[in-house]
């Protein structure tokens, strides 16, 4: 059939709080023009992040219920720690409240003063939690994937030559781990194929470094390979999912995404020596290894999740849901990452305003607009996100100036996608009306979460 239908009945809802243009113009003056900083009952559509905000299902639901919460050696530990190990492969599997968490315990062993650490695309937490150890991430996407209006089947990949370049000119001894972020949130929410995967593998191998992978979709990457990677076309979702990890030596996870949880994430590894370092620090600053930050009845949940996240039917209507809002976006001329990621759809700020200068942050004059006309909350990638000041105090950049719109999963339904079209397209139409912005105030480390600004 030509119309893809939700896989699933809604049970539950929740009713929307509808405002006015004036009201929302308002909301935002107080929120400092940071649409983080507006509560959540003044927006209509929220697609600020699709991390957390997915509607859980029935088994899911009874499996809060079910969840054991003793404090040590809880079944819903032991189910949890069988689905994970069931993807992934791997031995040691320590549970997080969510991906930061597992990034912050991960870094804070292996960073530090002098570390570098590849990867494809880090994302905010990862980069900042890389960053905050003292080491510095590095940014290796192939040269495609800088370019947000050419088309290319896997442009979340990691650039090879680029990556060998690198560890012989930084020595390995001053990399810890090479990661690959699947999907390529910062990129796009673009895959990576198996291809490029298993060359970074051998890369790894030919130079001893450990390959980590930062996981939060890894499903919907999988489901991409699946349907554009040759010699894939017959295999299980879930069978490509092992096949990915099987090339890693660890994994941190946000639960939040793939696993269908609001809450939740682990860290897996394969070193035995390390995970009892890990498993030491998560003690201090998590809980003990048998729930980590969680409670019995969230790693039931995320246990079920994971088994529910690889149906494909799920994944079939998940991905074409998303790539119908970036069609009609391009039929109309707006300007996107094309081709349409797995969860989230990015407006390219740069070519939606020209006349705005990354200083003065087009993505958040969009993101701003978008709340303006329809209530609808979205996020800059950009330079508020990953802008930083050179040593005389100038502005510099990212490669790309986005506005993400992720889509949370299972929450919204076909007209609710129509109607973000349409707050889209009114805002395209009125384009030349918008002017950018400067900060009042900025943190020093993911400043984008609690910035606050005044318009130019």
């Amino acid at each position: 059939m030509k119309t893809i239908i939700e896989p699933f009945k809604i049970k539950s809802v929740e009713p929307i709080r509808f405002t006015t243009r004036e009201e929302r113009i308002k909301i935002l003056e107080e929120a400092g023009y940071n649409p983080f900083l507006i509560h959540a009952d003044d927006v209509i559509i929220d697609l600020l992040t699709d991390s957390g905000t997915s509607a859980m299902s029935a088994k899911q639901w009874a499996g809060i219920m079910e969840g054991d919460e003793a404090y040590a050696g809880s079944k819903s530990f032991f189910r949890f720690e069988s689905a994970v190990r069931d993807l992934t492969g791997d031995k040691f599997i320590i549970p997080t409240h969510q991906g930061r968490a597992a990034e912050k315990i991960l870094f804070s062993i292996v960073g530090g003063e002098g570390k570098y650490v590849p990867n494809n695309t880090h994302f905010d937490t990862t980069r900042a939690n890389v960053e905050f150890s003292g080491a510095e991430a590095v940014d290796l996407v192939c040269e495609v994937g800088k370019h947000p209006e050419q088309r290319a089947d896997f442009k979340g990949d990691m650039d090879v030559e680029k990556l060998i370049k690198f560890i012989e000119e930084t020595g390995v001894e001053n990399i810890p781990l090479v990661m690959i972020t699947v999907t390529n949130n910062s990129g796009g929410g673009q895959p990576v194929s198996m291809q490029n995967i298993k060359d970074v593998r051998a890369v790894c191998d030919k130079y001893g470094l450990p390959l980590f992978f930062d996981a939060c979709r890894f499903a919907e990457n999988a489901f991409f390979i699946k349907k554009r990677e040759k010699g894939y076309e017959n295999k299980s979702v879930k069978e490509i999912c092992q096949e990915m990890f099987s090339y890693g030596d660890g994994s941190t996870m946000s639960a939040k995404k793939d696993a269908l949880v609001n809450i939740g994430g682990f860290l897996t590894l394969n070193n035995e020596e390390l995970a009892m370092k890990c498993r030491n620090l998560l003690i201090v600053t998590e809980g003990f290894p048998t729930y980590g930050g969680l409670a019995g009845r969230d790693l039931e949940a995320l246990a079920q999740g994971l088994e529910e996240i690889v149906d494909e039917n799920y994944l079939t209507y998940r991905i074409r849901s998303t790539e119908y809002l970036g069609e009609k976006l391009i039929d109309a001329g707006v300007p996107i990452i094309e081709p349409p990621g797995g969860h989230a759809i990015y407006i390219d700020a740069k070519r939606f305003l020209p006349n705005v200068p990354a200083n003065q942050f087009p993505g958040q004059a969009i993101t701003n607009e978008l709340y303006i006309v329809g209530g609808v909350r979205a996020v800059e990638i950009g330079s508020v996100m990953f802008g930083k000041y050179d040593e005389n105090g100038n502005h510099v950049a990212p490669p790309m100036e986005l506005v993400r719109m992720a889509i949370p999963r299972r929450v919204y339904t076909q007209s609710h996608i129509d109607y973000v079209l349409e707050v889209i397209l009114e805002v395209y139409e009125n384009r030349d009306k918008l002017k950018g912005y400067e900060f009042t105030y900025e943190a020093p480390m993911l400043r984008h979460f609690t910035a606050k600004f005044k318009p130019i």
